[in-house]
């Protein structure tokens, strides 16, 4: 719980306009944003004008968070929003043979149903790892990393014996699964 202070007190810094503050809540949640954002398979330019809009409605919003722990839910809410006016205000010039096309690039197997219940869990994945602790959420990224990173270079960068990754790893997978976002996952 430890973390959860922290979160709190990265919001309650960024609130007070401390830069710091406002720097570990951006490398905290980007992977986030742009999981997000990249769902909705926007041109680049609308995908980097989306995660752009997120920051600056936190910006706006940051002093009305009242619940610290609720950001992570808070952030990808938003960058969904973002996208999905994106799309409304671009979905009236786009030719009817391209969103064929966008359409036929799924194929035949293509089960909008199994689609969302991914999105959903990766979208609980990226929620839960926001709420970890930073130790835990930097190894289990580095062990997410494709192509994979080695054992050598994750002691490396973490500080960290080579053969405690294993039980830190653990330890970091059943903290993830007891996050809010992965146990109401869960639990369904």
């Amino acid at each position: 719980m430890g973390d959860d202070r922290g979160l709190a007190e990265l919001v309650a810094g960024a609130a007070l306009g401390d830069q710091s503050a406002w720097d570990r809540l951006v490398d905290r949640f980007i992977p986030l944003v742009r999981h997000v954002v990249q769902s909705f398979r926007l041109a680049p330019q609308d995908a980097d004008d989306a995660c752009q809009s997120v920051w600056l409605r936190l910006v706006d919003h940051i002093g009305d968070i009242r619940e610290p722990l609720a950001l992570p839910g808070w952030i990808s809410t938003t960058a969904r929003n973002e996208c999905l006016t994106l799309l409304r205000s671009t979905r009236r010039s786009t030719p009817i043979g391209d969103a064929i096309d966008s359409v036929a690039e799924f194929g035949v197997d293509y089960d909008p149903t199994e689609q969302l219940h991914r999105e959903e869990r990766t979208q609980a994945l990226l929620e839960g790892l926001a709420e970890l602790p930073r130790r835990h959420h930097e190894l289990l990224v580095l062990l997410l990393t494709d192509p994979p990173v080695s054992y050598d270079e994750i002691a490396h960068r973490l500080g960290m014996a080579k053969g405690s990754i294993g039980p830190s790893r653990a330890r970091a997978l059943q903290r993830l699964r007891e996050t809010r976002s992965m146990a109401a996952l869960i639990d369904r």
